[in-house]
Order: C-alpha cells, then structure tokens, then sequence
C-alpha cells in the first residue's frame, strides 16, 4: 500500500490504494468523524481479491488538508468523493461508509447514483435524523468551545467517543491517532465547524430520496453500540429498499477497528448479490 495526495481545487485529500484490479467493482472506504482512512487498516486486507480498494482521508481529517469555511458539510464531501473517483478513472464502486463517512456516502447514493454499485452503512448516521442525546452533546460542544481550552473540547469528546470501543486501550490509542489534526486553537477551530457541520440538519431534504435507491445496499451495527443505538440502524435499513440489516454481538461502534473480519465479510456478502 502506499499513500499519496490528490489535488482537489487547492486542497489536498490523501489516499491510498490497496487490493488488485480485477472483474470486481472498485470499493471506496469512508470514514467518520473524527476518525481518519485508519480506521479501515485491519479491514483492507480482509477484503475479497479481485477489487481495486480505495481508503480516503476526508477534507479536514488524518493526513488531508484543514478544511476551511463551509468546506466540512455531507454534500461537500461528497462532491469530493466524486471527484477523487474522477481523477482514480473510477466510474462505478461499492461505497462503505462508517458514521458521518456513512451520511457521505448516502448523499452520493442519492445525487450521483450512477456512480455507485453497492452500498454499505456501517455504524452510519442517518442524513433525517441525529440520536437526541448525540445532537445536544455535539451542539454544546460546538457552542462552548469557543469559550474553553482547546484541550477541555477535545478532552471532553475524547471522553465520549472511547465509549464506542470495547478494548478501551485499544480507543485510547486510536483516538490519540485521530484527535492529532485538532490539537491546539487552530484544530479546536476546525473540529468545531465540523460538529456544526454534522448537526445542522442541511441533510434533510435530501434523506427522504433514499427510498429510491436501487443499488443493493447493507446496514451493518454493534450490537452494544453505546454511540448510535442498534434501533437507529434498524431505521436507517428500513429506509432503503431490499437492504439487510445485520449486527456483530459484543461489538460497539467503531466495529472496523475492532470486528474487523465481520465488516469484511458483510462486504464480500453485499458484493455477490
């Protein structure tokens, strides 16, 4: 695997490309906030041979640029997304997205979707509707950083978001990794506008349009996830035609850290159809 940097009307986006080309369908992998492509490392080489892989860092997380002013919304990510697919000379893949990365990939599903041959949602957000008390806490949080230590705002989301891991060393480690590129005022900024970005409901009008997708589609959840509740991705399923819902017991939220084949396996299974 080796990672480099697409050019994308000035910002940077970094990537890396892993698997080998084959009769199978490309397959781009999204992660969520704040999270980074690091996510993905135990599920690469878990995937079936045959597919050209794809891992992104979205605009504003692990290695790609800072993103700036109304540069952090779904429907921005996902115009990237498409155009990272341009410059690759990919036409068609099987989108997976985690959290946010899933809401990305819903929105392309949606406004591009003849670009999109399967579509996976693991542990995603739903572009209509945020869990109450994940939107409260994101909300106060983007409204009170501005007023506290840059180390309070990521201290106080570091202490939530290592509840989505059952091996709580493991999530420490890991979100050391993750929480890097919003470190100090001008990371505390930028991991602001995006808790803004993630809760304001621009989304919305959009979401109902998911009853048309035709491409086949899988939801994938933790069990015991302590981030989004199992009966959220039940919903999420239930929104898009002939889609499966499946969820790995004993596993949390960020399954592809932490159930890793599974995640593998829900992907190869999507594919066949």
């Amino acid at each position: 695997m080796r990672g480099e940097f697409l050019d994308l009307g000035g910002a940077r986006l970094y990537y890396y490309a892993a698997g080998s080309r084959g009769a199978g369908e490309p397959i781009i992998l999204l992660h969520g906030f704040p999270t980074s492509g690091h996510l993905w490392a135990d599920v690469v080489p878990a995937l079936p041979a045959g597919h050209r892989v794809v891992v992104l860092d979205l605009l504003g997380y692990g290695r790609s640029d800072p993103a700036g002013p109304g540069q952090s919304g779904i429907n921005s990510h996902a115009d990237r997304v498409v155009a990272v697919a341009d410059q690759l000379g990919i036409e068609r893949a099987c989108l997976v997205g985690h959290g946010i990365g899933g809401g990305v990939a819903q929105a392309v599903a949606i406004r591009f979707p003849h670009r999109v041959s399967h579509l996976c949602l693991v542990g995603s957000v739903m572009l209509s509707d945020w869990p109450t008390r994940r939107a409260k806490l994101f909300r106060a949080l983007a409204r009170m950083g501005p007023f506290v230590p840059a180390s309070w705002t990521v201290g106080a989301l570091r202490a939530e978001l290592v509840r989505g891991y059952v091996d709580h060393e493991r999530g420490e480690r890991d979100l050391d990794l993750f929480l890097r590129p919003f470190a100090g005022p001008a990371g505390r900024n930028a991991l602001l506008n995006h808790l803004r970005a993630a809760t304001s409901g621009a989304t919305h009008d959009i979401s109902a349009q998911l009853r048309d997708t035709k491409v086949p589609a899988a939801v994938l959840w933790g069990a015991d996830d302590r981030i989004f509740p199992p009966d959220y991705g039940r919903a999420l399923a239930a929104s898009i035609p002939g889609c499966t819902f499946d969820v790995i017991e004993g596993a949390r939220h960020f399954i592809p850290a932490e159930a890793s084949f599974g995640v593998a396996h829900t992907i190869a299974t999507l594919l066949a159809r």
